[in-house]
């Protein structure tokens, strides 16, 4: 559980830090890595005073939310453990869970980039963990009502694809597109970065998938060869559609089929057999590239590095399919598998999550202003907001 939690946290930093910077023009890298990284150490702390207690305890209200009982948290000790997770101290079920607190938020990022301050970002980043990631946490994994109805989410579907994909997406039409989007080239800075940030999030994942069977057993090989298959097969999947479609097929397509067999993968991973596996992988390759490349075209939203249409998408297609492909042999709950308790899952943090967050984005906007001047964007984020540059 340690090192899967190292895994989970190497997501973050460096994983999709150097993910998203590969993805973004040379004026942004900087204000880009930095997201990530200040995202780490804010969540770090607002989880350590009260997220987890938020998230992971039992309040009385316990349907809907935990309780202050582990402010600062208070009585957790050498010996303690939570229920949830027994059988490892309760530090490094705190840990663990951090790491999946803080890669949450972070992915949002993925549709705004160009075009947040960094002073809204934070405020956004803060009310958003408290009011939408740890009350979802505690639905699906917490004794929330969610896990009660049999919603199941074995690393993250909902309570992280979902939740920041949706996020991200009424952060892209609440913001508005990037100044000079579809008339000014956008192309990516530097695409060996993301290939380096998707290689760090795949062997990531390991700890994020395989990590959340809380113990070294069979369920935790399961899970991993699960996570491997589907990847590999999203990833064939998007570069033989787009080699297809423009006769070429990219590194950025590949990898971002990769990343979308991850996040299908995630809420199925310790429930399903490799075959279903690798028909999610194939499904989520074809579904994301086309929410992320035709139905975004189509729509013309800016939703700059696909935080939507891979984590959103990808997360709805694996969701619904755990219902679909849920083996009991693998995991004894998926005998409960039931693809319309999957969909009123998705639908209840669909709906949560979009309501809430477009809430917090006209609250921060109020009081700091959400994006920089026009001026600002047009010299990059990094010189203006950071006053850096990368030469």
């Amino acid at each position: 559980m340690l090192t899967s939690t190292a895994l989970v946290l190497m997501m973050t930093i460096p994983g999709l830090g150097l993910f998203y910077a590969g993805m973004v023009r040379k004026k942004n890298v900087l204000a880009t890595v930095m997201q990530s990284f200040a995202i780490t150490c804010l969540v770090t702390v607002l989880w350590m005073i009260i997220g987890y207690s938020l998230a992971f305890t039992e309040g009385s209200a316990n349907a809907y939310l935990g309780s202050f009982s582990k402010l600062f948290l208070a009585g957790v000790g050498a010996e303690t453990t939570n229920s949830l997770a027994a059988t490892i101290p309760e530090t490094v079920f705190i840990m663990f869970q951090m790491t999946f607190a803080i890669i949450t938020p972070a992915l949002i990022c993925g549709a705004f980039a160009d075009r947040m301050k960094f002073s809204a970002l934070m405020w956004f980043i803060g009310l958003w963990l408290l009011f939408v990631y740890c009350p979802i946490a505690h639905w699906v994994w917490g004794g929330g009502f969610l896990g009660s109805a049999g919603v199941l989410d074995f690393a993250g579907g909902t309570v992280v694809h979902i939740n920041a994909g949706v996020a991200g997406l009424v952060c892209a039409l609440v913001l508005g597109k990037r100044k000079g989007y579809g008339t000014v080239s956008m192309a990516p800075y530097n695409l060996v970065y993301a290939y380096i940030g998707a290689a760090l999030l795949w062997v990531g994942w390991f700890g994020f998938n395989a990590g959340s069977a809380v113990a070294s057993n069979a369920l935790a090989g399961a899970a991993m060869i699960n996570t491997q298959v589907a990847t590999a097969a999203a990833a064939l999947t998007w570069m033989f559609a787009e080699w297809i479609i423009t006769k070429k097929p990219s590194v950025l397509g590949i990898v971002s089929g990769a990343v979308a067999g991850l996040v299908a993968i995630t809420p199925a991973s310790g429930f399903v057999n490799p075959t279903g596996a690798l028909i999610i992988g194939i499904i989520a390759g074809v579904g994301c590239y086309i929410a992320a490349v035709h139905v975004k075209k189509a729509l013309g939203y800016d939703d700059s590095l696909d935080a939507f249409g891979v984590h959103g998408v990808g997360g709805i297609i694996g969701a619904i399919l755990t219902g679909v492909f849920a083996d009991a042999a693998v995991n004894p709950l998926g005998k409960d598998g039931s693809v319309m308790t999957q969909i009123y899952g998705v639908g209840v943090t669909l709906i949560y999550t979009a309501i809430a967050t477009l809430i917090i984005l006209y609250i921060v906007k109020a009081v700091v202003g959400l994006r920089p001047s026009e001026q600002g964007e047009e010299e990059g984020l990094d010189i203006t907001l950071h006053g850096e540059t990368v030469q």
